[in-house]
């Protein structure tokens, strides 16, 4: 059992994978990143994969049209204490039924919550896609968007499984990284975050 700043575990992790394919690259990066962060703290690890619920976002325009399956995931979302969020650079930006999975998050839900961003793409040149269009995304839910996010590109997996040392290196720190952040914001209101 962890402690951070006077609460214990175990926390609870969101992955949300805007991937539209399965098996997916994206999945398996994020599964690794929370399987990461439970090799360090008691964790609660809950996977929202867009394959599964996008079907019943895509007709939705209000939130209370959603089915209560998806109402679940969102109320997943929004009291996780880490999300790890990630998605295949598409077009250059992330999916649209990313976006629009997130378009239903209340607006200050995620206030001061911990966001650890990741992101695939067909080679390093889609890098950026986590600074340029996930940081200012969740820079709008006044989210705390960790330093270190985790970036992947194809030569980095053998089919769906990860194979680069240097990457898993990566996923390391990053969760090393984030357990701190985890702990502090799990103790703070987010008046006092964003205050």
């Amino acid at each position: 059992m962890s402690t951070f700043y006077g609460m214990t575990a175990p926390y609870r992790i969101v992955a949300v994978s805007g991937s539209l394919h399965e098996p997916s690259k994206t999945t398996a990066l994020l599964r690794a990143i929370a399987a990461a962060v439970a090799e360090r703290a008691e964790v609660e690890v809950q996977m929202i994969e867009l394959t599964a619920v996008g079907p019943a976002l895509a007709g939705a325009l209000r939130r209370d049209h959603l089915p209560a399956s998806v109402e679940a995931q969102l109320v997943a979302i929004e009291q996780a204490d880490l999300l790890i969020v990630g998605s295949p650079v598409y077009r250059a930006s992330f999916t649209g039924l990313f976006k629009h999975l997130f378009d239903f998050v209340g607006q200050y839900a995620l206030v001061g919550k911990p966001v650890l961003l990741a992101a695939t793409g067909g080679g390093e040149r889609h890098a950026l896609i986590i600074e340029h269009q996930l940081r200012p995304l969740f820079a709008f839910f006044q989210a705390l968007t960790l330093p270190l996010g985790v970036y992947a590109s194809d030569t980095d997996f053998d089919g769906y499984v990860i194979n680069s040392e240097i990457l898993q290196a990566r996923i390391s720190l990053a969760a090393e990284r984030a357990l701190p952040l985890v702990g502090y914001a799990a103790s703070r209101t987010a008046e006092a975050l964003v205050g």
